[in-house]
């Protein structure tokens, strides 16, 4: 195999710990020798844990004296720029560095400006010849939430809403009712997923009593759950039963939000009701708009979404994707760049 192909293996095998090592970007890295030949590969599997250099690291570690004599004859391939930092783990550059490793060849530079350019530099300074830019986009596409995060300063913002085909969101007595299909409510468990935290207000706690989880039948790490209310709640809610919790009594979002910017938290789920759902649309954050709409009416007895019946476009959104689940339709909006 060359190094494009090891590369690709690398970003390949590195998605399958897409939930388990949010909200830190999935990274791989490959160790061969002087033919190309692959000694060992390492995955970032778990946050917290070992970066992928490291596994790589300590898997070729078993192999020195059968199928290599030092590991100055052998060349690292990483989807990511190793860390230069210490954090939860050591630095993967130092650890490169000190296992004389003599070749590094790198997807992406990472975004974080923790590392930004720091881990190859502590590399280049050791003799270490490095290579950047290997399918540079895909490694960014793979991670888009992390490079979203550090380009922009601030987590990627979705909010998504469920709608009747009037454009109601619940009735005005505050009943809970399921608006949208199971099918529908099972893909809402998906989206949720792939965040690293889902964000509601008081009144969708008090009147729904979620639990905002995502039930999947895959390992994942549950999304840190975000409440935002001024008013008394119920600790022994659903809400509070798994997972982490940050509350604010705070209704200014450009501060919540900004509490984030130099945070893990690279996403956020907003899952509220029409009130804070507009309010976040008025801040600009939000990024992208999932609607999950049912051809099941609500009539006037109903709460509308929006205050305008052109209000996605006028906040600047144009329909990315639209199909059909079950008798609903799911829309996907995003920001116009």
């Amino acid at each position: 195999m060359n190094h494009e192909e090891l590369m690709l293996r690398a970003i390949n095998s590195a998605k399958s710990f897409k939930y388990t090592a949010k909200p830190n970007p999935v990274v791989g890295a490959i160790i061969i020798n002087k033919d190309n030949e692959i000694i060992s590969e390492g995955y970032h599997q778990f946050y917290g844990h070992n970066h992928a250099e490291i596994n790589a690291i300590e898997s070729a570690q078993k192999q020195l004296g059968k199928k290599f004599k030092s590991f100055s004859e052998l060349t690292l391939i990483c989807t990511l720029e190793p860390c230069s930092h210490q954090g939860k783990t050591g630095s993967c550059a130092e650890a490169i560095v000190k296992k004389d490793i003599r070749k590094v060849i790198i997807g992406a530079i990472d975004p974080n400006p923790k590392v930004a350019g720091k881990g190859i530099k502590i590399l280049k300074d050791n003799g270490v010849k490095v290579k950047n830019g290997l399918f540079e986009d895909l490694v960014e596409k793979q991670n888009s939430f992390f490079f979203y995060k550090h380009k922009n300063k601030k987590p990627y913002i979705t909010v998504k809403i469920a709608a009747s085909s009037d454009g109601k969101s619940h009735y005005d007595s505050n009943q809970r009712v399921f608006i949208t299909s199971e099918s529908s409510r099972k893909d809402v468990q998906k989206v949720r997923a792939n965040y690293d935290a889902i964000l509601t207000g008081g009144n969708t706690l008090r009147n729904d009593n979620p639990r905002m989880t995502a039930r999947v039948n895959f390992p994942l790490n549950q999304p840190k759950k975000i409440l935002l209310t001024n008013k008394t709640f119920n600790k022994e809610s659903n809400f509070f039963k798994n997972g982490s919790v940050d509350i604010f009594d705070s209704n200014n979002l450009f501060k919540i939000i900004d509490f984030y910017a130099d945070s893990d938290i690279c996403s956020i789920l907003v899952e509220a009701g029409p009130k804070l759902a507009n309010a976040f649309l008025q801040t600009g954050y939000v990024d992208e708009l999932i609607i999950y709409t049912s051809s099941n009416k609500l009539g006037k007895k109903g709460i509308d979404w929006f205050y305008k019946d052109n209000a996605i476009e006028n906040y600047g959104f144009k329909l990315e994707s639209s199909y059909k689940i079950d008798n609903d339709i799911k829309e996907i909006f995003k920001k116009n760049e």
